[in-house]
């Protein structure tokens, strides 16, 4: 728990100006978070110690602790970054002047490079799975951060079938999973796949293909409708 009297980061003197302590502040919080998004993700929130990470940083355990209060805070820190970092690639995600199978694959496209970009964004749902997202449920701000995004889609498929072209019964969280799901086995099972089928994944030379598998399913489900269901 913090302790009663707050430390002061290491990095400030008397008489610094406000705005460089708050640079300062700012920029120590940064670096905790980077430890311990690379900690957690390595051997999981159980495995992870306040100390490991203080020893990645120019910092040390009090101060992690005056900054996020305790080591389950600091895990929903890290778990708020994540999910805010492709979060907002989709709202920067300009698709109001493609057509709607254009849109929603250019979307399938923008999951799949940030997933691949980001493998430890992977493993830190996968640790918040096993915790059965406790963490997740306690934070209002991870919960709203999802809403622009189903909003988005919800948006493209309402365009595609009022223009005749979608013309499948699904909603937005359905599509929003259709798409994670696929992104994330490919990060997530690539050693398991690969040593049951001698198939990686993640091959360089296959990365195309997936990515393009990926939109061609999305689409193809998206425009056949009631035939799909009924086949």
């Amino acid at each position: 728990m913090p302790a009663s009297v707050p430390p002061q980061p290491l990095t400030l003197t008397e008489g610094q100006p406000a705005a460089r302590r708050t640079r300062d502040a700012a920029r120590t919080q940064a670096e905790i978070l980077e430890a311990a998004t690379e900690e957690f993700a390595r051997i999981g929130y159980s495995g992870a110690r306040i100390d490991d990470i203080a020893d990645r940083t120019r910092t040390t355990k009090r101060m992690i602790y005056y900054y996020f209060g305790s080591k389950e805070q600091l895990f929903t820190a890290v778990l708020e970054q994540a999910y805010a970092g492709i979060r907002h690639s989709e709202q920067e995600l300009d698709v109001e002047h493609l057509d709607p199978k254009s849109a929603i694959r250019r979307l399938a496209d923008l999951t799949f490079d940030h997933h691949e970009a980001h493998p430890d964004f992977m493993r830190l749902v996968s640790i918040e799975n096993i915790h059965q997202a406790e963490h997740i449920a306690a934070s209002p701000k991870l919960r709203s951060l999802n809403a622009p995004a189903v909003a988005i889609i919800d948006r493209i498929l309402r365009a595609g079938r009022e223009q005749g072209v979608f013309t499948a019964e699904v909603d937005a969280v359905d599509l929003h999973m259709m798409i994670s799901a696929f992104c994330c086995f490919r990060i997530t099972n690539r050693h398991t796949f690969g040593a049951l089928f001698g198939r990686d994944l993640t091959a360089p030379d296959r990365r195309d293909h997936y990515r393009t598998l990926l939109g061609d399913m999305v689409i193809a489900y998206l425009t056949t409708g009631e035939q799909a269901a009924i086949g």
